[in-house]
This record gives C-alpha cells, sequence and structure tokens, in this order.
C-alpha cells in the first residue's frame, strides 16, 4: 500500500470518529432541549414567572388618636414629598443643585442624599425632602420641565393637634431603629414609622394596622413593567384609639404647669382611674420627630438640666414628705390607735442622741389625729410611727397603691420605694433602726413616690376605700356628664370610719383656719376641696453655707431646693376628682404647689357641673 493511500484511509477514519461524537452531542443537547422545553415546560414556566413577579407591601394608614369626648389628639394628614430618579435625572449634583432654588438643602442633607442614591438602584426613587410646605410644591410643578428625574410623591404624617400639650402621654412615632425592624417588611419601607414613646409605643401594634401587597411585574434588572391589578390586596388602617384624657382639662393643666421651671401634675377620676389630665412641664413637640428630629435639636433635647423628654408624672420618684402622713394616719388606725389620742408637740423629739426636728420651731402643743394632719405636725407623727413600725406602716402604704407600678398603659412606669425592714436587711446587711421608722412617719429617708401614685392613694382615701386602677384608654367616646360614680375595683377593706378621719383631716387643712394650705382653699360653695400639703427635702443646709448667710430653702441654688408637694381632692363633700402636684426644687408645698392643685380642680369641676351635682346626690356628706 502507498503512503499517500495509507495517510488517505487514516484520514477517514478520524473524520468518522468525529462525525459521531458530533452525532453523539446534538442527540445529548436535542434531548436535553426537548426535556426542558416540553416534559418541564410547566415546571419552568411558574419559575419564570416567580423570577419576574415582585411583591410589594402597602403601607397602612395609622390609627387615629381622640379624647374622651372624640376630640383628635393625634391623626393623619398629607406629607408632600419630592424624589428624584438619578437614571431619570442625570447628574444627581447638578439636579440637587437647581431644587436647592426652590427647597434650600444643607450641607449635611445633600450628603445624606448622595449616601442614600449608593444604596438603591438608579430607576428607584431617591427621597430628597419630606414635608414640603404647599408654596414649595407649586414652585417645583411650575420649574418640572427644568428637573429631570423629579417627581412629588404624596404620603402621610403624623400630626399631634395639641403640640407640646400632650406630648407625654401620646408620645411621638419615628423611623424605627435596626433592632425593631426584624423581620416585619413593613418596618423595613423608607417611609415607616413606629411608636417610640407614650400611647403611640404602647398601641404599636393596633395603631400600625395591617399592611397590604400588590405583585408586579418586573424585569430581570427589577424595574417595574406594569401591576397585577387583579391580585392586589389593600392595606387596612390601624383601629382609632379612645383615651381618658379631656383635651381642655390638659392643656389647661400644662398651661398653668408651665409657670414653673419644672413640674408634674395628675388627675384622675376618683370613682373609674380615668386619667383626666396627665402634666409635665416642661414639654417637647412630638412633631419634630414626625418630620425628623435634626442632630441639634435632639442634643438640646437630651443635655436639657430640666428632662424635658422624661414623663415625671409616671418615672419621677420623689420622698412624698408630709402627703405620706395620710398613709401613717390610716397604718396606726388599722393598729388600734384611737384617733382621740393626743400628742404633744413641743418643737423637737429626742430619740437617744439623736433630735428629730418638727417644721414649727416653737411646737403644736396637744394634738389629735385630726389636728395632726391639719397642722401636718411632724413631731405628731413622729411618735406615730413609733407605735406602728414600718412593717405595718409599709403595709397600708402598699394597700394604696405606693412602692409598685400602677399598671397605667404607659411606658417607662418606675416603682418607687416603699422600705421595709426585710428590705433594709436584704439591701445593706442591717437592722432597721427606730429613728429611721421616724424619718419614713414624714415621708423622708428611703421612701419614694411617683406623682401618679401619689394621685392614686389620694383616690382611694376620698372614693371610700375602693382599689382602682389607673388607665388611659377607653372603649368608647362618651357625651355628657359620662360614667356615673361606682365601684370600678375591689374594696380595699379599710373601714369607712378610717377613711373618716383622714378625709376630715385633709378637709381641716384646706377649710379651717390654721390649715397648712388654708390659703389655696376653693371658695366656691359646692366645689370646696380636701388636700394635704408636703415638702421633700432635697438637702440640708450645711453649716459652712449657713455661715455665707445661706438661712432659707430659696437662698439655694434652684437645683437644691426642697420639691413642693400638694395632693387633694373635690368635692369635700361627694369626691370625684383627685389630684396630684409636685413642683421641682419649688419649695414649700402650701405656697407652690396647693394653688395649681386647687386650680385643676376648680376647673375640672366647672367643666362638668352635672356630673358633681349627680356626684353630691349620691354620695354622704364628709363633715368635720
Amino acid at each position: 500500500m502507498s503512503e499517500e493511500k495509507a495517510k488517505s484511509i487514516s484520514f477517514s477514519r478520524r473524520a468518522a470518529f468525529l462525525a459521531g461524537g458530533q452525532l453523539v452531542l446534538l442527540s445529548a443537547l436535542a434531548g436535553r432541549m426537548y426535556q426542558l422545553q416540553v416534559l418541564q415546560a410547566d415546571q419552568f414556566r411558574v419559575m419564570a414567572e416567580d423570577n419576574s413577579i415582585s411583591l410589594r407591601w402597602i403601607e397602612p394608614p395609622r390609627g387615629r388618636i381622640f379624647d374622651r369626648y372624640g376630640r383628635p389628639l393625634a391623626e393623619n394628614e398629607q406629607n408632600y414629598r419630592v424624589q428624584v430618579v438619578r437614571e431619570e435625572a442625570g447628574d444627581l449634583d447638578a439636579i440637587l443643585a437647581k431644587l436647592n432654588e426652590f427647597v434650600p438643602l444643607s450641607d449635611a442633607e445633600k450628603a445624606d442624599v448622595l449616601k442614600q442614591s449608593r444604596r438603591i438602584r438608579t430607576f428607584d426613587p431617591l427621597t430628597v425632602r419630606e414635608n414640603l410646605s404647599w408654596n414649595q410644591v407649586a414652585a417645583i410643578e411650575v420649574h418640572m420641565p427644568d428637573l429631570p428625574g423629579v417627581r412629588i410623591d404624596i404620603g402621610q404624617r403624623r400630626r399631634y393637634v395639641q403640640g407640646t400639650m400632650s406630648a407625654h402621654i401620646l408620645g411621638y412615632v419615628a423611623a424605627p431603629a435596626e433592632d425593631e425592624v426584624q423581620d416585619e417588611p413593613l418596618l423595613q419601607m423608607p417611609t415607616a414609622r413606629i411608636g417610640k414613646n407614650g400611647v403611640e409605643k404602647q398601641y404599636e401594634t393596633e395603631l400600625r394596622g395591617t399592611a397590604g401587597k400588590m405583585l408586579v411585574e418586573v424585569n430581570a434588572v427589577g424595574r417595574v413593567i406594569e401591576e397585577k391589578k387583579d391580585d392586589r390586596v389593600e392595606a387596612q388602617p390601624g383601629a382609632d384609639l379612645i383615651v381618658a384624657l379631656d383635651a381642655d382639662l390638659q392643656r389647661y393643666t400644662q398651661v398653668r404647669l408651665s409657670r414653673e421651671r419644672s413640674a408634674s401634675a395628675v388627675l384622675i377620676d376618683v370613682h373609674t382611674g380615668d386619667i383626666l389630665a396627665l402634666g409635665r412641664w416642661p414639654s417637647y413637640d412630638p412633631g419634630m420627630f414626625t418630620r425628623g428630629i435634626t442632630q441639634r435639636e435632639w442634643l438640646s433635647l437630651v443635655n436639657d438640666e430640666l428632662k424635658p423628654l422624661s414623663n415625671k408624672a409616671v418615672a419621677g420618684q420623689y420622698a412624698p414628705g408630709s402627703t405620706f402622713k395620710m398613709v401613717v394616719a390610716l397604718a396606726a388606725l388599722k393598729a388600734g390607735v384611737d384617733p382621740r389620742t393626743t400628742e404633744f408637740c413641743p418643737g423637737v423629739l429626742r430619740l437617744g442622741n439623736a433630735r428629730f426636728h418638727c417644721w414649727k420651731k416653737g411646737g403644736h402643743g396637744n394634738l389629735d389625729m385630726r389636728n395632726g394632719l391639719k397642722h401636718s405636725c411632724d413631731v405628731f407623727f413622729y411618735e406615730t410611727s413609733r407605735k406602728v413600725g414600718v412593717d405595718k406602716i409599709a403595709e397600708m402604704a402598699h394597700l394604696l397603691g405606693l412602692g409598685q407600678v400602677t399598671g397605667i398603659d404607659l411606658p417607662g412606669e418606675k416603682p418607687g420605694l416603699i422600705p421595709d425592714s426585710d428590705w433594709k436587711l436584704a439591701t445593706f446587711g442591717e437592722k432597721w433602726q427606730q429613728g429611721e421608722t421616724l424619718v419614713i412617719g414624714i415621708g423622708q429617708g428611703f421612701v419614694t413616690t411617683t406623682p401618679l401614685q401619689l394621685a392614686l392613694m389620694t383616690a382611694r382615701i376620698a372614693n371610700g376605700g375602693i382599689g382602682i386602677a389607673p388607665k388611659l384608654r377607653r372603649n368608647e367616646i362618651i357625651a355628657g356628664t359620662g360614667d356615673p360614680p361606682g365601684p370600678h375595683g375591689p374594696s380595699l377593706e379599710i373601714p369607712p370610719e378610717h377613711l373618716a378621719v383622714v378625709q376630715d383631716g385633709m378637709n381641716m387643712v384646706m377649710n379651717e383656719q390654721g390649715g397648712t394650705a388654708y390659703r389655696a382653699r376653693i371658695e366656691t360653695p359646692g366645689m370646696e376641696m380636701a388636700g394635704k400639703t408636703g415638702t421633700a427635702q432635697v438637702r440640708r443646709i450645711t453649716m459652712s453655707e449657713r455661715a455665707t448667710g445661706v438661712r432659707k430653702n430659696e437662698d439655694l441654688p434652684w437645683d437644691r431646693r426642697d420639691h413642693a408637694l400638694f395632693v387633694g381632692f373635690a368635692p369635700v363633700h361627694a369626691p370625684q376628682y383627685a389630684v396630684a402636684v409636685i413642683v421641682d426644687h419649688g419649695g414649700g408645698g402650701s405656697k407652690v404647689a396647693a394653688p395649681i392643685a386647687r386650680d385643676i380642680l376648680l376647673e375640672a369641676q366647672r367643666r362638668n357641673p352635672s356630673r358633681i351635682a349627680m356626684a353630691q346626690q349620691s354620695a354622704p356628706a364628709v363633715k368635720p
């Protein structure tokens, strides 16, 4: 065989082998294509549709908040936003410069927009500024041809009708923090807002509502092509909430407190536990958080020595001072002390080498329990507390709602402290000393309470010993006179004759000459009040301060002065309202806190005379 013929045969074999291999590969490819396109067509059609369909969430309108008479406290209003689609805008810096002519943007805002632009796709709208005024919206609309990629979007924002007047009760809404978002898709939306404090936070789940959803067809890069309207599920608005507040009384309380540098007040219905007003001054504007608080505004709030963000009405813990003497009196009566028993007050009580002074330097002479309350005699209550002991005093204090959270439907409530012998041993590893009992007997020492607790204590004394619980939420809007008087809680099983002694003493404080708050009484017939003053010592005047001429509380710097307290109820013969007022570093309770309480109780009765008349007809008179 020639060499040329051998080469031809070898080439033919290789060609045949290659052709066979190609045929096998083509057959395998054809088979695979048949499997994918014919046998598994339905499966991959579903997968393709899933890849092209995107789920989008629809934010629901937040539930509104109303006062007890149906007046709005928090509602929603339109929020105009200017947005930019970078894909259409081109040069983002240039567009922001043009927008700046109509909506002034700070350097920080521009930097924030640029930062956001790096996190979202070019065809997604980028929010530049929210809460535009109508003039700003109009200016942008007029110049829209010169603003490629710019559009106006309309959303919702929270509006607090009373502004600073009810901020500590309602709280505010703001963008959720990262740890609050978790796996909740609704909270991942850039416009999402959640309750951060107050009622807004307490009832966040109900107020938020249920998100809607829509299915949209998108292309490979996520651009929306069209919405599948047949699959759209509308969002369900949040539930509207009715609170027990009287909006007018709340405003009045806040305005009255604003005369002081720092103060709190609580007004409660003694029969139902409804919180009609809960004041705290200074306050803040919750709208700052709705529109987006600036760093300067935030630092101004958190660095303010008066702590305007703190709701001291439920979280401020103060020594109750002489307002605690009613607790001591009731504990003594329960222990069998005769209210007619007198104690002699020479102005000081000696216990070993210690001297415990009465607030009245010359003393009060002989006093029984009613007059001990009327004159707020310290020596009388030193002696009484020594007879009763700290454990029985603590038991009565707890019964009246002190030393524990009341359970009010607001976040951040503090429990205060009612000490007893077991607490002292567990905390310090030491036995309780008799001198400490004397100090507790006038509301000083370890004992602390909140304004809310003091209002609840007073209400339970005034309503005949019914264990009402304070609450803000109501289930319905009321009109006219509201709820009739009646028990809204269990009996505390305090004998009526014991309560009558304390009620009488509180009546004498206000309505008999010589009472510590006689000058702050209500003189309107039928609307008289009963009450008890208190002064909580912050610190004693030192010898070195006396050497420099400091003699009185008023001579000290503001933050070292005593707190002024007052608790009371009205009308005295048919209790309907109870109030507690604390003025931070205000000095004497009779001079500063009592007039505030008087004005609030008088205003409450003036606004609802028919309800007071009904209460007076159904309740027995309490006479001194």
